[in-house]
């Protein structure tokens, strides 16, 4: 037996008993890691400063090191949403249909844990602790792999969880971390048919399509980021200036960033007017089609084919001239991952006719994509962005990683 089979079988055992654990209890434990990563959080920036110091040595790019770094408002934030989580219903032991059949059985459809979850996800920290507190309060155990830059980091939150798990009663192999990073263990991690249920990739488009391709586990793809903001001809346009920022801006590295903008070419010339002078405050390069080129001058670059379909996570931003929002809906659907995406308009039926047509997790209409997020959207946090249809889609909270069973209650009943 390797060392990842023995994790799994032990993750799958701890799985078991947090599977008929009870709320309280779980909400204990939660709050018992809440504590303690509050009261250690010294220890945990300290291995993340480690971290950080490495791969910003390793030349890790700007966007990138952010995504990376711990502060002690982001630990706070961690914290709090795993309070957040804790304070959520618990979906568990849900009876979400019941009816008499004719002949008497009494059927119902009850919600239960998936079993145990793993996570392959890279230089995500606050990944390590969100991930955990969404698999505990929905009774399933984690195995998490995370990438080679926040090895410290991980180290250092799951020896705390895993403390707290104990202190709490629980065992403390329901949350493990892998320590090889190699490709080889997760690798193997994506054939532990036996003791894993389902695989979670978080990451960028690369690591996402890898796990899809290779695993034998089942996969719920996650976090795949071309996310567009079309401009209407009846858009607020200093609005939508302000919202381009944002998505584009507030923190390119993350997978609900905006990464290209479309503009309907009635308004493209007084959009850009507004849009480009805020977008240049961040450096932000503009690779443009050749309409926009023109009009934006010397503050663009010709876009290449590839950048339409681009994923930056950077500080580059692809910008495209569009007839009508009938064209940037074909373009949307052609180019876009189906994370999120948003208009800005004043017409009503504009904005229906996009909200129906787009094919999407999430549709804005005037607002910033940068809120598909499970903090945002009152999960408490989220195990990730699912970008399929089946099972998930959007934010992954509680009720994403739970199944059901049928329960079947009867009186001597037999089938003829």
């Amino acid at each position: 037996m390797t060392a990842l089979e023995r994790q799994g079988q032990l993750a799958r055992t701890a799985g078991r008993v947090l599977a008929i654990t009870g709320t309280a209890q779980k909400n204990a434990a939660l709050e018992a890691i809440a504590e303690l990563l509050t009261k250690k959080q010294d220890l945990w920036l300290a291995a993340n400063a480690e971290d950080v110091s490495a791969a910003a040595a390793a030349g890790m790019r700007p966007a990138m090191l952010d995504r990376l770094t711990l502060t002690k408002d982001r630990i706070a934030g961690i914290v709090e949403g795993i309070r957040q989580v804790a304070a959520l219903p618990d979906p568990i032991g849900t009876v979400t249909k019941m009816e008499t059949r004719p002949n008497g059985l009494i059927i119902g459809r009850r919600r239960v844990p998936l079993g145990v979850i793993a996570i392959i996800y890279e230089a995500r920290p606050n990944v390590t602790a969100d991930a955990a507190a969404l698999c505990l309060k929905s009774g399933n155990a984690c195995i998490l792999r995370g990438g080679k830059e926040a090895i410290r980091s991980n180290r250092a939150a799951v020896e705390l969880m895993r403390a707290a798990l104990e202190s709490a009663g629980l065992p403390a192999d329901c949350i493990s971390l892998v320590q090889d990073t190699s490709r080889d263990t997760a690798n193997e991690l994506m054939h532990l048919t036996e003791y894993v249920d389902v695989l979670i990739p978080r990451g960028g488009a690369d690591l996402i399509r890898a796990v899809s391709k290779n695993a034998a586990v089942p996969v719920i793809r996650t976090g795949e980021g071309v996310c567009h903001v079309y401009i209407d001809s009846e858009a607020d346009l200093d609005m939508g200036a302000k919202i381009l920022f944002n998505a584009k801006c507030s923190r390119p590295s993350v997978c609900n960033a905006v990464e290209c903008v479309l503009v309907a070419e009635d308004v493209a010339g007084t959009f850009f007017e507004k849009a480009v002078p805020l977008l240049k405050e961040k450096n932000v390069e503009l690779r443009c089609d050749e309409a926009a080129l023109a009009l934006i001058g010397g503050n663009a670059v010709p876009a290449r084919e590839e950048d339409w379909d681009a994923e930056y996570d950077d500080y580059i931003l692809a910008v495209r001239v569009v007839k009508d929002a009938a064209e940037a809906i074909d373009f949307i659907n052609a180019h876009g991952t189906g994370h999120s995406e948003s208009i800005i308009t004043k017409n009503y039926f504009t904005a229906q006719h996009f909200l129906n047509a787009v094919d999407a997790a999430a549709v804005y209409v005037n607002a910033s994509t940068r809120f598909t997020d499970g903090f945002e959207f009152g999960l408490g946090a989220e195990i990730g962005i699912s970008t399929q249809k089946m099972h998930a889609r959007g934010p992954m909270g509680l009720e994403e990683l739970t199944s059901s069973k049928y329960v079947i209650y009867g009186e001597g009943q037999i089938r003829e």
